[in-house]
């Protein structure tokens, strides 16, 4: 029988501890001989990764096992943790002392010395040889040294760091390195201060010359995000390049001209912003190339090398898609399906089938995960696309003429993305009567270059107007009770959020999770990888200070009004703690109701499964006591004033 309940009110199977557990995401997979392994977080492990491979009974089991963390922390964001070879070897890099080891049927043995803050990522196992990005933070940990090295595998440089061979250095960022088959070439992604990635990135390609390289040609350069080179052969190159406006597949022959020929071009990004070191769009599998394309959703196709026929690979994913692995026709394919589940599959190029390796795993029915409805609303700047998703509970409806409270979302980066797939968190509110819209707003990827680059220099102007645009559209079509709107998001996000409440009253309430509060602290205090990003976001310094000052939502600190809950980490190297604290005192000064909660231990991102339990339920307790609904099962949030 179906209850009549207040919006907000509803019971849930899907507790907090159910979806902090819940199909965690693929973090890397490979083809190992026969055998297929992947890396997966655990957050009942204080979140560490382990590497994980599918036994003969069908069931997972460790590769790495407790208390083994193979996690990067090279760009603070790591990526390329691990990888292996076809005879069964790990290498994987340690969270604890960022020392790459090799590990063999459990036995571990280290690969690099224990010198300094010196850290590894972007791991690449290609032809016997193993590639690393390596990040030295000894001599000054705001600036560090990167270059890309080569990592005996005899364990000799255990003990003597100079058996480490630096192939390659000479800018400020290197990242997918990649050997030409026969070994002579090496091909990588370089960028420089002020630019990030996806601002303003070339492939290069250079001859190895007595284990160096030491001059280098590029295929194109200038205002355009390059990423990705893979060799098709001993000359010939392929990679990513978004000089169409999109994010496309390019071909080059080394030395030939013209320089590259476009592969396979569609409206659609096949690409992204290169925050971790892992991050593959595409990979070449025989005579096919298994490519991500991305217009808001994610599809996947295969491309015929030779004619360039294109054919959609029915895979279930449609966001957050990686091509993981490739080899022999067949390509490792991970991400999220619409239930909100993730998943790893196995494709065959040939004909386009295929098989799960790693099933999702969402413990409550599908019919209490609610469905992406596209949205699009007018800005300022343009069209805002969305992704709605409505209250959804099949044994709860609300009374006639009750509109639900809604949460808008605000992704972090500011350049990401979110698809059109409800996380474990957006179920978790939408089975107890509460809306979610998860915004990608100007400046988001997916759309193409011409919508991210809507934020050059708008950085708190644009990415505000857009959620306040996407909040009117809700109440206006009656989707929402506009009294009872908030707005939600993480380090990025967050700033978005706190320069949403200042900048009117659309949103009721707040939820910041390390959220950015005063933009001129962010340049003075954030990693190097970010160290410049607000160039391009809000302008260089000293001389746009004025605009730093007059963007920051602690500047405005007499507008808040609207209730609001800071959750931080106390690790946090990205965003400190100090910028929720300052939030926190300002809220305080004026009376304004709010709670702040700062976890020991986490860092920029909540990885432990009692970090994110609790952060999840202060959510929903804090939206209870803000718009006036009870909050069964969770206890009741006191707030501060």
């Amino acid at each position: 029988m179906t209850s009549v309940l207040p919006y907000g009110s509803w019971p849930s199977p899907i507790t907090a501890a159910a979806a902090s557990s819940s199909s965690s995401r693929v973090d890397g997979a490979r083809f190992v001989g026969d055998d297929i392994w992947w890396g997966e977080p655990v957050p009942a492990q204080a979140g560490r990764v382990a590497v994980r491979r599918r036994g003969v009974d069908g069931q997972s089991e460790d590769v790495l096992p407790e208390p083994w963390n193979a996690r990067s922390g090279v760009h603070e964001y790591g990526g390329g943790a691990w990888t292996a070879a076809d005879d069964g070897t790990l290498f994987f890099v340690e969270k604890t002392d960022q020392r790459v080891y090799a590990a063999v049927d459990g036995a571990v043995r280290p690969l690099t010395a224990a010198a300094g803050d010196v850290r590894h990522g972007g791991l690449v196992w290609q032809d016997g040889v193993l590639l690393a990005v390596r990040e030295d933070h000894t001599a000054d940990n705001r600036v560090p040294a990167r270059a890309i090295v080569r990592i005996p595998t005899d364990g000799s440089a255990a003990d003597d760091p100079t058996r480490i061979a630096t192939i390659v250095r000479g800018s400020d960022f290197l990242a997918q390195p990649a050997l030409s088959p026969d070994g002579s070439r090496l091909a990588w992604v370089a960028w420089d201060h002020p630019h990030m990635p996806w601002e303003r990135a070339e492939v290069r390609v250079g001859r190895i010359d007595a284990g160096r390289v030491r001059t280098w040609t590029t295929p194109g350069s200038g205002e355009r995000s390059v990423l990705q080179p893979r060799w098709l052969d001993d000359r010939t190159l392929l990679y990513v390049d978004d000089a169409s406006g999109r994010w496309n597949l390019m071909r080059w022959t080394v030395g030939e001209e013209p320089p590259t020929t476009s592969f396979a071009p569609a409206d659609a990004d096949t690409g992204g912003g290169l925050w971790v070191l892992g991050a593959s769009w595409y990979g070449i599998a025989g005579d096919h190339v298994v490519a991500i394309r991305t217009d808001g959703a994610d599809h996947v196709v295969s491309i015929d090398q030779a004619t360039g026929e294109t054919v959609r690979i029915d895979v279930p994913t449609i966001a957050g898609t990686v091509i993981e692995d490739t080899r022999r026709g067949r390509a490792l394919i991970s991400g999220a399906e619409p239930t909100g589940g993730m998943g790893l599959w196995i494709v065959q190029t040939a004909d386009g089938s295929s098989s799960a390796v790693r099933e999702s795993s969402l413990p409550w029915a599908d019919v209490w995960t609610p469905r992406a409805e596209p949205v699009s609303v007018d800005g300022p700047s343009g069209p805002v696309h969305a992704f709605a998703y409505p209250p959804t509970n099949p044994d709860v409806v609300a009374p006639d003429g009750e509109r639900p409270p809604y949460v808008l979302l605000v992704h972090g980066g500011p350049t990401a993305h979110v698809g059109p797939v409800a996380s474990a968190r957006t179920a978790y509110l939408t089975s107890r009567g509460i809306g979610v819209l998860d915004v990608n707003y100007g400046g988001s990827t997916g759309y193409g270059r011409a919508y991210r680059e809507r934020l050059r220099g708008q950085w708190g102007v644009v990415d505000v107007q857009d959620v306040i645009a996407a909040a009117h559209g809700l109440a206006a079509e009656g989707s929402a009770d506009p009294d009872r709107i908030a707005i939600a998001g993480g380090s990025a996000g967050g700033w978005t959020v706190l320069g949403a409440l200042v900048a009117g009253d659309v949103f009721r309430a707040g939820i910041s999770r390390y959220g950015v509060g005063d933009a001129r602290a962010l340049a003075e205090d954030t990693h190097d990888f970010e160290a410049r990003y607000l160039d391009g976001l809000i302008g260089p310094l000293p001389e746009a200070e004025a605009l730093y000052i007059e963007r920051s939502p602690l500047t405005h600190a007499e507008r808040f009004s609207a209730p609001l809950l800071l959750l931080q980490g106390s690790e946090d190297a990205v965003v400190p703690p100090a910028q929720s604290e300052a939030i926190r005192d300002a809220l305080a000064a004026r009376g304004v109701p709010h709670a702040y909660v700062l976890y020991e231990g986490e860092g920029h991102g909540f990885r432990r499964a009692e970090t994110i339990v609790h952060a999840m339920e202060s959510e929903y307790a804090f939206l209870g006591a803000v718009f006036g609904f009870d909050t069964p099962g969770v206890t009741p949030l006191t707030l501060q004033r």
